[in-house]
């Protein structure tokens, strides 16, 4: 995942020069511009202004990313909904995240997005996207009230490590499994994660 001002290169704030077709100079990056990214397999998301951009996945991610989408579908209860990427949650101007897998309330939803926290994301680590995943991305989750957030080391043997937000709106670690064992989640409703189990296909 690599932060983009509107410059060909990489930077933190706003731009001094086009490098996106119909992107102002001189300013941050607004939802509005995420119209004009290119249709080119990439994810193109903003963290105050700031444009991150990420490849895209392999094969590991798509399997872990895919299985566990599955069991949070199969288990949802009727007042959420289970979405997996792109689909933007977009609660401000300019910002605009769009978690591998997203659970929100079905009242919160629009057609085109999400214009409040989810209650659970959940992201699928890659080596491009790991630095991002668990640093820019969980503070923005975290600043915006996402209760829960997941992160899944899709590498053998796996790994979930489950963080829910404390009295001060801050992330601690609830839970950290590997493997066999499991993660027995009561928010945002009861699942089972047993992680070497959404691996299986890696072992066929």
């Amino acid at each position: 995942m690599t932060a983009m001002s509107a410059q060909p290169e990489a930077t933190q704030g706003g731009a001094t020069q086009s490098g996106f077709a119909g992107v102002a100079a001189g300013r941050p990056f607004t939802v509005d511009d995420l119209e004009t990214m290119p249709d080119d397999g990439h994810r193109y998301e903003l963290i105050d202004g700031v444009l991150i951009v990420t490849p895209a996945p392999g094969w590991n991610h798509q399997q872990g990313s895919g299985a566990l989408f599955v069991q949070l579908w199969n288990a949802c209860t009727p007042e959420f909904r289970v979405l997996s990427a792109p689909f933007g949650v977009r609660t401000s101007g300019r910002n605009e995240l769009q978690p591998d897998i997203l659970v929100a309330r079905y009242a919160d939803l629009t057609p085109t997005n999400l214009p409040v926290a989810p209650v659970l994301a959940v992201e699928v680590l890659s080596a491009s996207t790991a630095l991002n995943d668990l640093n820019n991305k969980k503070a923005a989750y975290e600043r915006m009230g996402t209760a829960s957030y997941w992160v899944l080391d899709p590498e053998e043997p796996g790994r979930l490590t489950v963080l829910e937000l404390d009295a001060r709106g801050r992330y601690v670690e609830l839970a950290s499994v590997c493997g066999d064992e499991k993660f027995a989640a009561q928010r945002p409703f009861p699942i089972t994660i047993i992680p070497a189990r959404l691996l299986d296909g890696l072992r066929q």
